[in-house]
C-alpha cells in the first residue's frame, strides 16, 4: 500500500536552512502538508516532546550540540518515537566511524546526499511497507507482550510471503531468545545456516550458546565472526559479556578495546570499557575511555556524574591528587542541580582530602555525604548506594552499612552480578563471611515471606496470599519467586471466580515483568497460555 504523505506529521532536522526547505519542497510535491522544521538536535527533541510524528529526516552531521546519532539515540531513550514511527538518518559522510555508530542505534533506513526526490519517497515507502507488515508484532513488543508478538510471528510466517520469510524468522528467534525459548531460538538459526550462511544467524547462535552456559563454544562463535567480519560490533560486545561471566576480565577489556578503537563514537561501549579497565586495574585504558565517555557525553543522553567521578578516582590511584581536583570542579559545575552527582562530589572530596592528608576537610566532607544519604536514600542508583556502604564501613559507622547492604541485597537478590560485587567489597574491607551470612539471613525472610503466602493460598484465602506477596514486591520489586507466585495466584483467581478484565491485565503485566528479571521461559510459558486461554474463553 503507498504512503499518503498528507496524512503525516514529518519532522526535517538539518541545520542548514537551504537543505530544509529542500525537503519540504519534495516532501510537498508528494502530498505532505504537516511539515515542522528543526535546525538543531534540542530543537528536534523538544519538537518530538510536543508532537508524535510519523517521519523523522534527521542530518546526521548537526553542526550544533548533538548529531543525528545523539537525537536518534535520546528520542529512543526517552519513548518519543511512536512504535509505526519511520526514523531516516540523512548524510553525506560515509566513513566507519559514523557508520558504525549509526549502526548502533538502528535508524529504520539512511539517505546520502545528494539525493534525488524518487530516492526520497522510496525509502519512505520501504520503511511504511516494513512497519506496517510488522505492526502488530513491533505493538506487542512495545507493550511488552514479548509472548503475543511471539503469536503474530507464527501467524505471518504461516502467510508465506517468501520477501519476508528471513526478517520474520530472525524476529522470532530474537524474541524466543528474550523469552528464555533458548532451544526455540537455536533450532531457527540452525535452520536458517543450514540454508545459506548469514552473519546474523551465526552471531544468533552463538548468544544462544551464552544463555545455554556453552561460554567455550560460544567465544569460538564470536573469535570467528570476529575474524571473518572485523566491523561487526555486536560479535564484540557478545564476546565481551562471554569473558565477563567467566571471569575472564582481562579477556573482556582487550576485546572492548578492539571494538572502540574501530567504532570510537559509541558513548555506552566506551562507559563499559572505562568500568572494565578500571576493575582490572589497567588505569592507561580506563583514563582513555573515561575521558572519551566525558567528551561523547558532552550532548548524549547518557551522560553521566559516574563517567566524572570515574575518571577523577584513576587519577587519584595514579597519585595525581590535583588532577582529581579539576575532574571535580568539572562534575561540580557541569551537573549544578542532580543528587546523585553531589552526593559523588562529596564522595570525591572524601577521597582527594585524604590522599592530601587533611584530615579536616575529608571529615567536613563525609559529613556533607552523610547528611546527602539521608536525604536522597533510595533514591540513588544501586551502584552509588554500594558505594556509599563502603564509606560508612570505613568511617565507622558499621550500622548504616549493614541496613544499605541489607536492602541491596534484599532488591537485588536474583541480580547474580551484583551481588558477586557486593561479596567482594565485603570481603575486601569487612570479612570473609560478612556478606555470606547476610545472603543466607535475606534468603530465610524470603522464603518465610513466601512460604506465608503460599499457606494462605493453601488454605483457601486468596485475598489474604495476594495481599502478602504484593506487599513483598512492593518492598523486594525483582523478586523472582514472589513475582512467580504472584502469576500463578492471579490466574487461579480469575479461573475460580467470574473474569476480570482488570485482573486479567494484571496477570498479563507480572508476567512481563517475569521475562524481564530472567525468570525462565519453562516457568513462564505455560502460565502465558493459560492466561491466553482465559482471555479468549472471555473475548472469543
Amino acid at each position: 500500500m503507498a504512503i499518503n504523505l498528507a496524512s503525516k506529521k514529518i519532522l526535517v532536522v538539518d541545520d542548514q536552512a537551504i537543505m530544509r526547505e529542500t525537503f519540504k519542497h519534495i516532501l510537498g510535491s508528494f502530498g505532505a502538508r504537516f511539515i515542522v522544521e528543526a535546525e538543531s538536535g534540542i530543537s528536534a527533541i523538544t519538537a518530538m516532546r510536543i508532537d508524535r510524528f510519523d517521519i523523522v529526516l534527521c542530518d546526521y552531521n548537526l553542526l550544533r550540540g548533538k548529531n543525528g546519532q545523539q537525537v536518534l539515540e535520546e528520542a529512543k531513550y526517552l519513548k518519543l518515537l511512536p512504535v509505526h514511527a519511520i526514523f531516516i538518518m540523512v548524510t553525506c559522510e560515509q566513513s566507519q566511524q559514523m557508520v558504525l555508530s549509526a549502526i548502533d542505534n538502528k535508524p529504520d533506513d539512511y539517505l546520502i546526499k545528494p539525493f534525488n526526490p524518487q530516492q526520497l519517497l522510496s525509502r519512505i515507502q520501504r520503511c511504511h511497507a516494513r512497519k506496517q507488515y510488522l505492526a502488530g508484532i513491533e505493538n506487542e513488543m512495545d507493550n511488552g507482550n514479548l509472548y503475543q508478538a511471539i503469536q503474530c510471528c507464527k501467524q505471518l510466517l504461516q502467510q508465506n510471503d517468501k520477501k519476508m520469510r528471513l526478517p520474520l524468522l530472525k524476529l522470532h528467534a530474537e524474541l524466543a531468545l528474550k523469552v528464555g525459548d533458548f532451544k526455540t531460538a537455536e533450532a531457527i538459526y540452525q535452520d536458517i545456516l543450514e540454508e545459506r550462511e548469514l552473519p546474523w544467524a551465526r552471531l544468533g547462535l552463538g548468544s544462544t550458546a551464552f544463555f545455554l552456559g556453552y561460554y567455550d563454544q560460544a567465544v569460538k562463535t564470536f573469535q570467528a565472526l570476529i575474524e571473518q567480519h572485523p566491523v561487526m560490533m555486536e560479535a564484540y560486545d557478545w564476546l565481551v559479556k562471554t569473558y565477563e561471566l567467566m571471569g575472564n576480565d582481562e579477556h573482556a577489556v582487550s576485546s572492548l578495546n578492539s571494538a572502540v578503537t574501530l567504532s570510537p563514537l559509541s558513548i555506552l561501549r566506551q562507559k563499559k570499557l572505562a568500568l572494565l579497565a578500571e576493575r582490572t586495574e589497567n588505569l592507561p585504558v580506563a583514563k582513555k575511555a573515561y575521558t572519551a565517555t566525558i567528551k561523547l557525553g558532552k550532548n548524549s543522553i547518557h551522560r553521566s556524574s559516574s563517567d566524572y567521578s570515574g575518571l577523577a578516582n584513576i587519577y587519584l590511584k595514579s597519585n595525581a591528587a590535583n588532577e582529581a581536583l579539576k575532574i571535580l570542579y568539572e562534575l561540580n559545575q557541569q551537573f549544578r542541580d542532580d543528587p546523585e552527582a553531589k552526593l559523588r562530589s562529596a564522595l570525591l572530596e572524601i577521597e582527594i582530602h585524604q590522599a592530601k592528608g587533611n584530615k579536616t576537610m575529608a571529615q567536613q566532607a563525609y559529613g556533607k555525604a552523610f547528611k546527602l544519604n539521608e536525604q536522597f536514600d533510595k533514591q540513588l542508583s544501586k551502584e552509588l548506594r554500594l558505594e556509599m556502604a563502603k564509606t560508612f564501613y570505613l568511617n565507622g559507622n558499621n550500622g548504616i552499612c549493614d541496613e544499605i547492604l541489607n536492602d541491596l541485597i534484599k532488591t537485588n537478590i536474583d541480580d547474580n552480578l551484583f551481588i558477586k560485587n557486593i561479596v567482594t567489597l565485603c570481603d575486601t574491607i569487612i570479612g570473609e563471611n560478612y556478606a555470606e551470612t547476610l545472603l543466607q539471613q535475606i534468603k530465610k525472610e524470603l522464603v518465610d515471606i513466601n512460604n506465608k503466602g503460599v499457606r494462605l493460598f493453601q488454605e483457601g484465602n486468596i485475598k489474604g496470599a495476594l495481599a502478602v506477596f504484593e506487599q513483598a514486591i512492593i518492598k523486594i520489586p525483582d523478586n523472582q519467586t514472589i513475582i512467580l507466585n504472584m502469576i500463578k495466584i492471579i490466574i487461579h483467581d480469575i479461573k475460580t471466580s467470574k473474569p476480570d478484565p482488570e485482573k486479567i491485565m494484571s496477570a498479563q503485566s507480572y508476567i512481563n515483568k517475569a521475562i524481564q528479571v530472567g525468570i525462565s521461559h519453562n516457568q513462564i510459558s505455560g502460565l502465558q497460555t493459560e492466561l491466553n486461554t482465559i482471555e479468549y474463553k472471555t473475548h472469543p
